[in-house]
C-alpha cells in the first residue's frame, strides 16, 4: 500500500509522538510506508521543521549503524508560564487550604492533563541523559512521576512506605519528616534499582524537604546517584530546606486562609 506524503508526515508526527526519546531507524519507517529511504528523509525534515516552528520539541537525527530519529519532548518558557498561571489560579480557590495548614491538591495532581504537561516540563529542564530511572513515593507523586517517565523514556521506580511480601527482599530505613518531625518509614525492593545507578527524584510536594532527603539517603543505600530532583509545589518557609538543588514549578505561601502561590519558572533556568 502507498501512503501520500501528508498521510505519512502525520504518521510519523502520532508514532514520534506517543514515544519520546525511542530511537526509530528509517528501515522502520520505510517498511511501514513502503516508500524509499529518501522520500521518508525528506518527510522527517518536514517533521522536523514544523516541531521547530510550532516549539513542540525536538525531532533528533541519531547517525551510525544503530542510528534513526528520535523525538524529545521539549516545553517553551511562554507555554509553561501559561499553564503553570492557569494551574496557581485553580490552586487559590477558596476553600482548598485544609486543618493543620494542608492543601487540597488531589484534583489537580490526578487530573491526567495536568500530570501530562508536569512530566513534559520536568523533562524540558532536569538534565536526564545520563539517567537510568525516575524515583517517587507513593502516592500522590505517582501519576507526575509515571508522566515525567513516559517523556523521558525510563523506568519509573516507586518506594513505598510498608513492605510489600510480593515484592521480595526489601531494604527498609526511617527518616524525619521536614514539617510535623515525624518518624516514618520508607522501603524499596533490592532488586528494584541496579548498583551504581543515576536517578532522578519527582515528588508532588515540599515543604522542608524532609521525604526528598529521606529518598536521597535510600538511594544511598543503594548505590545510587541522585542526578536531579523535580517538585510540582514547593513552600516559601521554611526557606533552608534539607536538601539543595532542586526543580520547583510552583511556590507556595499560606498565610491564614490566604493563598499565595505564583509559578517559580526562575527556578527553571534557562530552557
Amino acid at each position: 500500500m502507498k501512503f501520500k506524503r501528508t498521510e505519512r508526515v502525520g504518521a510519523i508526527v502520532k508514532i514520534l509522538s506517543d514515544n519520546p526519546n525511542q530511537i526509530f531507524t528509517l528501515s522502520y519507517f520505510t517498511t511501514q510506508f513502503n516508500a524509499a529511504k529518501s522520500t521518508i528523509s525528506e518527510d522527517l525534515l518536514v517533521v522536523k521543521n514544523v516541531f521547530e516552528k510550532l516549539r513542540l520539541g525536538k525531532v533528533v537525527t541519531i547517525s551510525g549503524a544503530a542510528g534513526g530519529v528520535k523525538y524529545i519532548p521539549r516545553t517553551s518558557d511562554e507555554e509553561n508560564q501559561k499553564f503553570l498561571g492557569e494551574v496557581c489560579e485553580r490552586i487559590k480557590n477558596e476553600g482548598r487550604v485544609l486543618s493543620g495548614g494542608f492543601l487540597y491538591l488531589i484534583d489537580l495532581i490526578y487530573d491526567p492533563n495536568i500530570v501530562y504537561k508536569i512530566g513534559k516540563i520536568f523533562a524540558s529542564y532536569i538534565d536526564y541523559s545520563e539517567a537510568d530511572y525516575i524515583v517517587t513515593m507513593e502516592t500522590k507523586g505517582i501519576p507526575m512521576a509515571l508522566m515525567t517517565a513516559k517523556a523521558t523514556n525510563l523506568p519509573l521506580v516507586i518506594i513505598r512506605k510498608d513492605i510489600k511480601v510480593s515484592e521480595g527482599p526489601t531494604l527498609s530505613m526511617t527518616y524525619v519528616t521536614g514539617n510535623s518531625q515525624k518518624v516514618e518509614t520508607m522501603s524499596l525492593p533490592r532488586k528494584a534499582i541496579q548498583p551504581g545507578s543515576k536517578v532522578i527524584i519527582i515528588d508532588d510536594f515540599m515543604r522542608g524537604g524532609g521525604t526528598i532527603k529521606g529518598m536521597m539517603d535510600l538511594m544511598n543505600e543503594f548505590n545510587a546517584e541522585v542526578v536531579g530532583t523535580g517538585v510540582f509545589i514547593s513552600t516559601k518557609t521554611p526557606e533552608k530546606k534539607l536538601v539543595d538543588d532542586w526543580v520547583s514549578l510552583i511556590e507556595l505561601d499560606i498565610q491564614g486562609e490566604d493563598i499565595i502561590v505564583n509559578p517559580n519558572l526562575a527556578s527553571l533556568g534557562d530552557e
